[in-house]
Parts: structure tokens; sequence; C-alpha cells
């Protein structure tokens, strides 16, 4: 299993119909992301029996309540959690000193150090990066500063054929053969041909999440082709003047998003609390791109 995304809440500006505000964890490659903290997101994390000192990395998307009013709870109860490994915060200018303030006048000293990484408004950004995977964030068009996530494992190597090669082979020789290679003998000729040992590697798999935006095709070629896209979608169809005035995209115009950007599937969040049912908005959504689904909380979405 590639990467699997858990929805911690999906609500516009306020929680309701027992709908909080966007929060998601993903775990891709072992490594769990924080995306977005909306308030109440540590009881969310708590509900869904979800381990938050394994949390090493948060990314916030813009400065609206709705998407960070939860971190610095969740940041005061890791220190009395007894955290002491660093804490690294990805978010836009300004939050370090929203942070910084609520820690000086409630006279706090924390356990732990964070490490805020700001994005830069407008562009597109290497936010993270270890031996397996990279994090893109890219910009999104709504009334503040605001950015998507573009999540997206490395090239896999190739893989090795089982059955073929003597038990006792070395390591070397296995890595070599991962990486494309020949083993070679001495004499430099072929000991071990690549393409008789090995296999086309897996298939890297990516996950975007595009939050508060305006309708933009600006962002297809950030997004292009991922295996999971999330898309806020704030609104139904016959509030389309009111999406576009408050910044804020429809349901049809997330399904057009993921139908030109060719994604594999699309979810679809960030509910406006007018809605209390929601199969309407799938519905809406379907009739443009069949393969999406609504952003349940509690809800485990996987790619393999």
């Amino acid at each position: 299993m590639s990467f699997t995304l858990q929805i911690l809440g999906s609500n516009a500006a306020i929680a309701a119909h027992h709908r909080h505000q966007t929060s998601q964890l993903l775990t891709m490659m072992q490594v769990p992301f924080l995306i977005d903290c909306g308030e109440g997101t540590q009881a969310r994390l708590k509900k869904f029996k979800i381990k938050s000192q394994r949390i090493d990395h948060i990314f916030i998307s813009h400065l609206h309540g709705d998407h960070y009013y939860g971190l610095m709870g969740l940041i005061s109860s890791l220190h009395l959690y007894g955290r002491k490994k660093e804490l690294n915060i990805y978010a836009p200018p300004g939050l370090k000193e929203i942070i910084s303030i609520q820690l000086k006048y409630s006279q706090s000293s924390l356990n732990y150090k964070i490490n805020f990484k700001e994005w830069t408004p407008g562009e597109s950004q290497l936010l993270f990066e270890n031996v397996n995977l990279t994090v893109h964030s890219f910009p999104l068009n709504h009334r503040i500063d605001c950015s998507g996530f573009l999540f997206r494992e490395k090239p896999k190597k190739r893989r090795i054929k089982k059955g073929l090669l003597e038990k006792d082979i070395s390591p070397l020789k296995i890595i070599s053969l991962k990486d494309g290679k020949d083993v070679l003998d001495d004499d430099g000729n072929v000991l071990l041909a690549n393409k008789k040992y090995t296999m086309e590697p897996a298939r890297s798999c990516s996950y975007a999440f595009c939050s508060d935006t305006k309708y933009s095709e600006a962002i297809l070629p950030h997004i292009m082709g991922v295996d999971l896209l999330y898309h806020e979608a704030t609104f139904m169809e016959d509030m389309r003047d009111r999406a576009a005035t408050t910044y804020h995209t429809t349901t049809k115009q997330a399904g057009e998003i993921a139908k030109k950007a060719k994604v594999s599937k699309l979810l679809i969040g960030h509910f406006s609390t007018r809605y209390k049912e929601l199969e309407p908005m799938l519905e809406e959504t379907r009739s443009i791109f069949e393969n999406a689904e609504l952003a349940i909380e509690g809800e485990t979405f996987s790619v393999e």
C-alpha cells in the first residue's frame, strides 16, 4: 500500500451537522503528514485512535481560522505529553508570529523545538524531501495567500524476479540490478543481465491537496495525473456566483478540474454549513467526473 488518507474534518467555516473544520492525515511511505489543523483536530485524532506524537510534519494551507485554529491546542498538548523531538510546520508567512505571541503571553516554554518553514506566496516550492518522496507547494486562487500541496513518491527501483537468482548472491549485486545495471565479472563480461533478472519498477503514487480556491486552471500543471485529488467544493452549482465572490469552488467546477487534470480519483470537501445532506453535492460532481467521493470524517482512502 503506497499511501492512506484519513479525513479528520471537512466542513467550511464552522462545525455543523456533525462535521468539523478542515484537517487530514496522510500516511505515505510510513510517514504521517497532518494537512491543515482546524479547530478540534486533536479531538478527532483521539477519536480515530491516531497517535499525535508520531506526527513530525504539519502543513498549513492558509491563515483562515478554519484551517489552523486547532494548531495551538495541538502544540500545547504535545508539550504536556512530554514531546522532545522537533516538530516541522510548513506554513504561510505570519504563522510563526501568531504561535510565538501566544506562547509569549501565556509564558509557555515548550519541551521541544518547532521548525517553521515558510512557503513563498505565489510560487511552487520544494518543502520536504526524503529518500522516498517529495512535497511541493503550489499557489491557489483565494482571498488571502493560500497554497496547495503535492505529495509524490520518487521513482522506484526495478524489482527482482523471484526464484531466478542464486540464494548467496551478494547485496551489492542486487543493488546494481535494482539500479537498472548489468552485473559484470572482473573482465567486464555480463554476468547477470538486468533485463533477465528484473522487472519494471512499481508505479509511484501521488496525492494533491487543494484547499480554499476559486476555480483556476492554473493549478492543472501541478496536479496533472495524480492518483488522488482533494479539491474543495464549498457550494453547489446554483451558488456559482457566491462561490466566485468568496473565492471558492462549486461541485461541478471541482469535477471540471479533476477531468481536465486527468486524475484517477477526486475527493470533494470544505462543505458549506448550508448543506446538511451531502449526497446532492456528490451527484452534481459525478455528473462531470464520475470517480468522485465525499470527504467524510473518519473515512480512509487508500492508493495501492
